[in-house]
């Protein structure tokens, strides 16, 4: 079930709603705990017996790991090394092993052996899930927040359908207040979450997979017929493709979320409007950044340990970060792409915004082309065909489109191309998504009211048609 489905838009979530607002405030999170697990296992089937024993293995872990002044622990260090090994384990297994022992088998049939490959279905937001259990148990480890002690709670905060499967990634300190019974007035909260879910939707539905089928045709265009406006048109389709397809999925979660009574985090700040790739990575899948920073990049010494030992830990990060998105040395070129850039910006000190605005338009614009040529890499079916593109991209020529690539360029794609690429172009300032949830003014009403009659309405007669794909960051 994805949220851009006739299934979700007009029978899960209505039903979903109808039973917070006629239910006992004391039910809320029975409510959502029942419904989000419901809703990962039409999704997951099978998989959803892993969630299960992980939630069972962190809750009880979180129990045992919370610090006690008046009765010293000395097994919660014991403790916490065996719960986020264990998340890390299973994240391994589920998702990396059928890729490793891929790579062994390459190896050993060079040497006339037959190392057999392991497959196992990739269980849907294993990756998110394993990031949020790895945070509550620290999180509880640090005495941040107590443990939970009602485990319809814990598996609130767990299998909450908004952002169960492709996040924002919601560390524990984050949400821990939000958890227990809540005191906030649920008409309102609809009144504020509805116009961010439908500006979501209406980005996923309209923008991103409108685009999604010129692009695919751009990236399957064979070597041999590949030019440089191929390679352009794909490299740019798919920048815009990824940020509306991605960024529209979180406004949908954080809309949802507010709904249902919670405040999730923002996960996008215009990232493309970044003038360096530090900053980028400021604005982009921020709930990501955020996370590797608190549990991985400071815990490795960050930028305390001397200048080598710096760049050590942004490469590692960004080596985590690639493989966290996908089992495929793809990912890893990318994460290691993006590493050494923001090693090269505090290398040279170019990691600060300029002064000037010229020099600030022509760092925004570099900046820009530095990320469409990473997303190269994050699209591209094999580390080759990405070299391909871009050895493409960086050589004009005049062969122009293919007869598939030409046939997949519409009006309509053309039409929401451009009106994409000046949104991208907009000041780095403005933020539609919180505008429309928080800003209580003439300028903001008048965008609700556009959002929900004409946005939500052309997207709702794509869905019904069919028109509609899953969301790019589902397979993570």
């Amino acid at each position: 079930m994805y949220f851009s489905t006739p299934l979700f838009l007009w029978y899960f979530l209505p039903l979903v709603l109808i039973a917070v607002l006629v239910a006992p405030r004391a039910a809320r999170n029975a409510i959502v705990a029942v419904a989000s697990l419901v809703f990962y296992a039409s999704g997951a089937g099978g998989t959803t017996l892993l969630l299960l024993t992980c939630i069972v293995v962190n809750f009880f872990a979180g129990r045992s790991l919370e610090p006690d002044e008046w009765e010293p622990r000395p097994h919660r260090r014991t403790v916490l090394i065996g719960a986020v090994s264990f998340n890390l384990l299973v994240l391994v297994v589920w998702k990396y092993a059928g890729f490793a022992t891929e790579q062994l088998a390459t190896l050993g049939r060079w040497f006339g052996g037959d190392f057999p490959v392991l497959q196992l279905a990739l269980p849907i937001g294993i990756s998110f899930y394993t990031f949020h259990h790895i945070s509550y148990v620290v999180d509880v480890y640090r005495g941040e927040r107590p443990a939970l002690r009602n485990p319809v709670a814990f598996v609130t905060y767990i299998a909450m359908f908004p952002q169960l499967v492709a996040g924002p990634i919601v560390r524990y300190r984050e949400i821990a207040d939000q958890l227990p019974q809540p005191r906030t007035h649920r008409l309102d909260d609809i009144a504020a979450g509805f116009p961010r879910f439908a500006w979501g939707l209406t980005k996923k539905v309209v923008v991103a997979d409108t685009l999604a089928p010129m692009v695919d045709a751009c990236f399957a265009t064979p070597a041999e017929d590949m030019s440089f406006a191929v390679a352009w048109l794909g490299a740019i389709g798919y920048t815009v493709q990824l940020y509306f397809d991605f960024s529209g999925y979180s406004d949908m979660a954080i809309g949802l979320g507010r709904m249902l009574g919670f405040r999730l985090p923002e996960n996008f700040a215009r990232p493309y409007s970044s003038v360096t790739v530090t900053e980028f990575w400021r604005r982009w899948h921020m709930s990501l950044s955020r996370w590797f920073r608190d549990y991985v990049y400071i815990p490795l010494g960050g930028n305390r340990r001397g200048t080598g030992r710096t760049y050590l830990n942004l490469t590692i990060i960004f080596v985590l970060t690639g493989f966290w998105h996908g089992a495929a040395w793809t990912y890893l070129v990318w994460g290691l792409f993006h590493g050494a850039l923001l090693v090269i910006e505090r290398a040279t000190g170019h990691d600060a915004a300029p002064a000037g605005r010229w020099a600030l338009l022509g760092r925004r614009v570099s900046t820009l082309l530095l990320v469409v040529v990473g997303w190269v890499f994050f699209r591209a079916p094999d580390v080759g065909t990405a070299f391909t593109m871009i050895g493409h991209m960086l050589l004009p020529d005049l062969s122009g489109l293919t007869d598939i690539v030409a046939a997949s360029v519409t009006h309509q794609r053309v039409f929401f191309l451009l009106v994409a690429l000046v949104v991208v172009a907009l000041p780095a300032s403005t933020g539609t998504g919180p505008f429309l949830e928080s800003v209580r003014s003439r300028p903001a009403n008048a965008l609700r009211i556009g959002v929900m009659t004409a946005g939500l309405a052309y997207s709702g007669l794509l869905v019904a048609t069919g028109s509609f794909s899953p969301f790019l960051y589902y397979q993570f």
